[in-house]
């Protein structure tokens, strides 16, 4: 399993990226002030940074027992992201509505374009870590 420290890269570096892609295309799509989609880009970072510490731990936990590994095979790279999303679309939903004021509709056509962008967006930038920080073969570091 990956260390503390590598996780948090992970982490950071997902959001950050993240963040200066989604703003700017999101306020474009959605024909509403960058500095809107910012604020709530940035609340759902905050959130996602969280939500993606907590998700993974627990995923490779899992696979760790399930499996014996944390390495994933494409199907698994799958369920991974749509279930990451998932979790963050229902916690981001009301938030949005309220912020932007917008009907529970329109944030939820708008969740789902992130989630949407977020979930190819963590397919490819996953396994990009992964190549780039291999995973150690010592499967038992936390």
């Amino acid at each position: 399993m990956r260390t503390t420290f590598d996780r948090i890269r992970h982490a950071l570096s997902f959001e950050i990226i993240g963040l200066l892609v989604i703003t700017p295309l999101g306020a474009l799509a959605f024909h509403m002030p960058i500095h809107d989609i910012g604020i709530v880009a940035i609340l759902a970072a905050t959130l996602a940074t969280l939500w993606n510490y907590i998700y993974n731990l627990m995923f490779d936990r899992t696979m760790l027992r399930i499996r014996g590994s944390v390495h994933k095979t494409i199907p698994l790279r799958i369920i991974h992201a749509v279930f990451f999303e998932l979790g963050l679309l229902i916690v981001l939903l009301p938030f949005v509505a309220w912020y932007l004021q917008i009907s529970l509709m329109q944030a939820l056509i708008m969740d789902i374009s992130f989630a949407l962008f977020y979930l190819i967006y963590a397919f490819v930038f996953n396994w990009a870590y992964d190549l780039i920080f291999p995973i150690p073969n010592n499967e038992q570091t936390s």
